[in-house]
């Protein structure tokens, strides 16, 4: 898995490529990097899984903490661009019922913004 963060209209954008799942002890996980973000006091989270292959249930576990840590300090976390067997994945884990989930990254990055 790799992550690439770029930030745009006060949200901050993890390109995900690869594939989401348990690994070497010693990569940064996607739910580490969300907190760096967090810390930083950034609050609009937004996770582009356009190039993501595959996710096991520690991935599943990886966005939902993500989900969590996001929450609990009043930011929002979303997602763009899942493929079709990817959303399955989501909705068998309920996480569709949790989290907010958009086709294309500039709707997703306007509803940040529709709330307030």
């Amino acid at each position: 898995m790799e992550i690439n963060t770029r930030e745009k209209t006060d949200v901050i954008i993890f390109d995900i490529e690869g594939e989401i799942r348990r690994s070497d002890i010693t990569d940064v996980t996607l739910h580490q990097l969300v907190k760096d973000q967090l810390d930083a006091g950034k609050r609009n989270i937004l996770l582009n899984f356009q190039n993501v292959d595959f996710i096991d249930s520690f991935g599943v576990g990886e966005i939902l903490a993500s989900y969590i840590s996001t929450h609990n300090l009043g930011g929002k976390l979303k997602i763009a661009k899942i493929s079709k067997k990817l959303y399955l994945v989501f909705q068998v884990t309920m996480l569709t019922k949790v989290l907010e989930i958009f086709d294309a990254e500039e709707v997703a990055l306007e509803s940040f913004f529709k709330d307030q």
